[in-house]
């Protein structure tokens, strides 16, 4: 008897000190995760980001591209032709940094709809683990580092270091907001995926047997058509140095992304709604 008494207290003691354990971590969660605004204005927010990024050239009057020039190649003169060689270089490495954000966003939408990737209301009320997610939580958010470090090519180099810092931090903390969400709705199945894949940098190997999903690759690619237009921007800046032909295909990119997405949203509702009918 005195042995069973024993073992409740000690299970008792060990419940104490996980909840100890976690509370404080949780708390931190609770206080970085993102708001509901902030969710839902995160296009804007990044935008926002960038913007301020490129802004920096006031203080900052040394471009990226020229100063990571005279950190490879200390006296090569970015005029010359050697050096406008390299610039070169370096502008189109901005744009594979691009095309590979562009193909994993891609991946990802293809699997998770494009109408819930780009709704501006969180979704957690199921649970996808295919595709690019069973190698890493959130292949979506990763890909906005690989697209803000290839357009901050174009930037100073106070502002490129904003503009990655910044976009890693706000999407950490929209990370933290949807993890939430899913934990509160999901429960146990999530934590198991919790456990089982990483949350931001990815795994060599798939963490989860496949779930046979059918992805939906037309409606992906129309939906982050932005990104690879963004890669061609740049692409196109690193062939002709022409900023006037660069600003013109980032303007047309925002114009397919504001006629591609509202589309593919109606589709998908018209969708749903013939679906319920026939139930």
């Amino acid at each position: 008897m005195q042995r069973s008494v024993s073992a409740t207290e000690n299970s008792s003691e060990q419940e104490k000190l996980a909840v100890r354990r976690y509370s404080k971590p949780a708390r931190d969660s609770f206080q970085m995760r993102a708001t509901k605004f902030e969710f839902e204005q995160r296009f804007w927010i990044i935008g926002l980001i960038f913007f301020m990024g490129f802004g920096l050239s006031r203080v900052d009057h040394t471009y990226f591209a020229v100063g990571l020039l005279h950190l490879l190649a200390p006296g090569l003169d970015p005029d010359s032709a050697r050096g406008t060689f390299y610039l070169r270089l370096i502008f189109a490495g901005g744009a594979a940094l691009l095309f590979l954000a562009a193909a994993l966003r891609t991946w990802a939408t293809a699997y998770l709809r494009a109408e819930i990737v780009h709704d501006a209301s969180q979704h957690s009320e199921a649970l996808l683990a295919d595709g690019p997610y069973r190698y890493v939580r959130n292949p979506l958010y990763l890909a906005n580092l690989p697209m803000a470090a290839g357009i901050g090519v174009m930037a100073s180099r106070l502002g490129w270091l904003f503009i990655v810092l910044g976009v890693w931090i706000f999407v950490y903390r929209l990370i933290l907001r949807e993890e939430d969400g899913l934990l509160q709705s999901q429960g146990d199945s999530y934590r198991a995926y919790l456990k089982a894949v990483p949350r931001f940098w990815p795994a060599l190997t798939p963490r989860l047997p496949s779930g046979h999903g059918i992805p939906h690759w037309g409606q992906a690619v129309a939906a982050e058509m932005i990104f690879w237009l963004f890669g061609v921007a740049v692409l196109c800046f690193a062939l002709t140095l022409n900023i006037k032909l660069t600003g013109i295909v980032f303007a047309s990119s925002f114009a397919v992304y504001f006629i591609a997405v509202p589309i593919l949203t109606k589709r998908a509702a018209a969708s749903a709604a013939k679906s319920a009918q026939r139930k």
